[in-house]
């Protein structure tokens, strides 16, 4: 497998699962604005909608999409503690999360990275991300991790989409669930390794 990625963005919650399954697989880096890979081919060409993350099957196959990923390599995890299995009631908890963080916790942050992007809406999407964190926060009370005891996908997702909060000195302090939840996961030799590969240790 190969996994096209650009260094701390959603991607990176994708590569955090590879290296929690120990399995070997190669890495590309991705240019999002010339859409050139660090080989130099044509991003497009591989995933035309131009974003990433994307991942190369070793049969040729690409998949695109965080969560479609995440739910495809959780699925490699012959321990069955990445992702519950499909058809248990917890599967459908696992792909909830991975919903509510694709759509209210990583678009909520999106405009913060775009120039474009106007004040008034950045203070909607701010006010956006104060309900959902505080959602979260109480979900984590007595938990160690979203779905239990157990680090899941969906951790390495929100990780990674939490991650950017430092970018825009949006302090996360004031939820204590949610900051000894990431202290817990920033430990995880799987996401030193990440964070080592992607040049953010």
């Amino acid at each position: 497998m190969k996994l096209f990625f650009k260094p701390g963005s959603c991607s990176m919650a994708s590569h955090i699962v590879l290296e929690e399954l120990g399995i070997n697989y190669e890495t590309e880096t991705v240019d999002l604005k010339t859409k050139i890979t660090e080989t130099g081919t044509n991003y497009l060409t591989i995933n035309p909608k131009g974003y990433v993350p994307a991942l190369q099957l070793d049969n040729g196959d690409i998949l695109t999409e965080c969560p479609a990923i995440l739910q495809y390599l959780g699925d490699r995890d012959t321990s069955g503690k990445l992702i519950p299995a499909n058809g248990e009631v917890a599967r459908y908890h696992a792909q909830s999360w991975l919903n509510f963080i694709g759509s209210e916790v990583h678009k909520n942050f999106s405009p913060f990275f775009n120039p474009a992007a106007p004040q008034e809406w950045k203070d909607i999407c701010l006010a956006n991300l104060e309900k959902r964190l505080a959602y979260i926060d109480a979900h984590l009370a007595g938990k160690a991790y979203l779905l239990g005891d157990a680090f899941s996908v969906v951790d390495a997702y929100l990780f990674t989409v939490l991650g950017w909060a430092r970018h825009i000195q949006f302090d996360l302090g004031k939820w204590e669930n949610i900051t000894g939840y990431l202290a817990r996961i920033a430990q995880r030799p799987a996401v030193v390794a990440t964070l080592k590969a992607e040049g953010l240790a």
